[in-house]
């Protein structure tokens, strides 16, 4: 695919190739297994000396036309689908550390993140270090020592809208030889694209506004193919011979970190993404670029409103000017800041609850980020595992509402948030 083209083709051309003559749509290879005729053909593909495919656990045509996709949205190198966002970024980490190393992650990440990097890596030997994304880059650095693996952020936190300083992280992962990795759900490549401010490794759950439905689970893990790992002493298992692919040294290849990512996580975990979801996902994906503007102008419109409301005591959407991130939004997410917001009910969760309750169109939903508009109190469902110091830490105060909205028509969506505000 040329890299010229602008976003919105790519969207909808990227991952085939109409030069083979096959099908512009992929079709739907459920099969777990390859046939060959040619046994060094399928011992070449076991030892990673050429393309092929021999076990969906490791490869599927349909999951590499989507994978393909969104590795050309966001100018990378190679994509590696995954069973779900969470897996994603699971995977992206345990390439990367291992026990005895430490990683720092923004503490403004959504829940489900923070736990797995405040409870469950640490289960393995895995440290994580969790940091203001607020701070200065020099408190930032205090944290980084010899076994620091890699630093990890949202661009748009969830649901504490925090937007991403890209120059200041990348600037501190630079000067220390760090991978930033940067989980870019909530913007998505068309809102803005990670590589082009210094991120490394970008992280997806497909599940949401790429796949757009709510249709089909899925993450995706893109190799920015920016980091030189070669002779990095960070990095030792990218330096040294992997005996289970005959003495093969990751970073002496030229995609290095999707290499070892596949061939070794994906393979001895299996966490791939189904070929039903990855079909269903590249399909959604065609109308992403004219779906993140829509969401994006029905947000602006509903925080717009929202601010102006009595009963609401706060709003958080990069759109409205007093909001403190408006100047990094308008820097790295200048076509706009997606449908996420979140604000505060000015009471109690009793009247959050009664709020959302009383919704019409909008429901209450675990899910976000796709068509069609919905809520959740973050406090007692997603963020729940969460003591009350860690919910203040991400942001995620008792009256917090995150609100997703869709596509529907802005007049209909505000119309029902003012019905049920006049129920409370």
């Amino acid at each position: 695919m040329d890299k010229h083209y602008n976003l919105d083709t790519l969207c909808v051309q990227a991952g085939w190739s109409p030069a083979t003559g096959e099908s512009r749509i992929p079709g739907i290879c459920q099969s777990t297994t390859f046939f060959y005729g040619d046994s060094r053909a399928m011992a070449d593909c076991f030892d990673l000396k050429s393309d092929g495919y021999f076990y969906s656990r490791l490869a599927n045509p349909t999951v590499t036309a989507f994978e393909g996709k969104v590795a050309a949205l966001d100018g990378g190198v190679t994509a590696i689908g995954c069973a779900s966002g969470m897996s994603a970024i699971t995977l992206a980490a345990l390439t990367l550390a291992g026990a005895g190393d430490n990683v720092l992650c923004s503490q403004s990440v959504y829940g489900g993140t923070f736990n797995l990097f405040g409870t469950t890596l640490p289960k393995l030997g895995i440290e994580c270090r969790f940091f203001d994304p607020d701070a200065d880059g020099a408190d930032i650095e205090k944290l980084i020592d010899d076994r620091t693996r890699f630093i990890i952020a949202e661009t748009i936190a969830n649901p504490s809208i925090v937007v991403l300083d890209f120059d200041k992280l990348s600037a501190v992962a630079k000067k220390h030889g760090i991978v930033l990795m940067v989980d870019n759900t909530l913007a998505t490549p068309v809102l803005c694209r990670p590589k082009q401010f210094g991120a490394d490794v970008i992280i997806y759950s497909t599940s949401k506004y790429m796949e757009g439905h709510a249709a089909a689970l899925g993450g995706m893990i893109v190799d920015a193919g920016t980091f030189n790992f070669k002779n990095n002493p960070r990095y030792p298992a990218f330096n040294v011979p992997d005996e289970s692919y005959h003495g093969l040294v990751y970073a002496d290849l030229e995609v290095a970190f999707g290499t070892k990512c596949r061939a070794q996580m994906i393979r001895d975990t299996g966490a791939i993404m189904a070929p039903m979801n990855a079909y269903i996902s590249y399909l959604g994906c065609d109308t992403l670029a004219l779906r993140m503007a829509r969401h994006s102008e029905n947000a602006r419109k509903v925080a717009a409103y929202l601010a102006s409301h009595p009963k609401v005591a706060w709003v958080k959407h990069p759109s409205l000017p007093d909001n403190r991130y408006r100047a990094l939004a308008q820097k790295y997410l200048p076509d706009g800041q997606g449908g996420m917001m979140s604000f505060g009910i000015d009471g109690d969760i009793e009247r959050c609850r009664a709020f959302m309750e009383s919704l019409k169109l909008i429901t209450q939903e675990t899910h976000v980020a796709d068509v069609r508009s919905c809520v959740l109190h973050p406090a007692s469902t997603t963020h729940r595992q969460l003591s009350e110091h860690e919910l203040e830490m991400a942001g995620v105060p008792a009256n917090l509402i995150r609100l997703s909205v869709g596509i529907e028509n802005p007049d209909d969506i505000i119309a029902d948030i003012d019905g049920a505000l006049k129920r409370i």
